[in-house]
């Protein structure tokens, strides 16, 4: 079975006949547009929070957001941040947790002296 297939440079006038033909290929390239702003919010509250923790109100405050933020970043992708940030707000946790038990016994212990 014979195909009948037109030359390459059949339809074209002799000015294109003379010039090779070149197919361009253009490929537009699109960054990755993968953001977690929350996570980062809340790494760099729970940043500012390790500078700013002692201080009573304005600590506490700013240490509650950066452990909100970075626990609903986790959710999100990618969460490098975020991880960073609750470990940061859960380091503070810990801390707190031990200053409030270190009063707590020492208070009962208080308690007990004083019968």
């Amino acid at each position: 079975m014979e195909v009948n297939t037109p030359p390459p440079y059949e339809n074209q006038n002799k000015e294109q006949q003379d010039k090779p033909v070149t197919n361009v290929y253009v490929q537009n390239v699109i960054p990755n547009q993968n953001k977690n702003s929350l996570g980062t919010a809340g790494f760099a509250l729970s940043l500012v929070a390790l500078v700013v923790g002692w201080f009573p109100v304005v600590g506490w405050i700013v240490w509650v957001l950066g452990a909100i933020f970075s626990t609903i970043g986790l959710f999100r992708k990618p969460r490098g941040l975020a991880i960073a940030g609750a470990c940061i707000s859960f380091f503070w946790l810990i801390i707190f947790v031990l200053i409030f038990g270190v009063f707590m016994t020492a208070a009962v212990a208080d308690g007990y002296a004083n019968r």
